[in-house]
């Protein structure tokens, strides 16, 4: 099972959702508050486990109602997603990804993990 690590950077309050092995699966925005990432949390638990995938590298890409894991290229022409909350809210983002397999598995490992996951506060 993997877990959530909230922590604070130096602008604010961030967490990541880690899956079994470490690896860091989904990366939130900064808050300025604990109670605001807590609740970014929840939010993850609460829409991956049905988001809808949305691929926007595709030409044409048929567009998905919130929530929805959107797949995208970055500028070095890596493969990243971005889970978006039903409000529209981006509420996590990925790392990027040489091949378009891993950004599936790396969808379907947040879809895995996020909703049983304990969520861990560092101070």
């Amino acid at each position: 099972m993997g877990k959530f690590v909230v922590r604070n950077t130096n602008t604010g309050i961030k967490f990541d959702l880690k899956a079994t092995n470490g690896e860091v699966i989904l990366t939130s925005e900064v808050y300025t508050a604990k109670a605001s990432c807590l609740n970014g949390v929840e939010s993850v638990k609460k829409n991956a486990p049905v988001a809808a995938v949305e691929d926007q590298t595709q030409e044409g890409f048929e567009t998905q109602k919130n929530p929805k894991f959107e797949i995208y290229t970055d500028k070095a022409g890596e493969f990243r997603f971005r889970l978006k909350a039903r409000n529209g809210e981006i509420i996590g983002t990925s790392e990027g990804y040489k091949a378009m397999k891993s950004c599936l598995n790396g969808i379907e490992s947040v879809r895995k993990n996020a909703a049983d996951s304990e969520t861990v506060v560092e101070e």
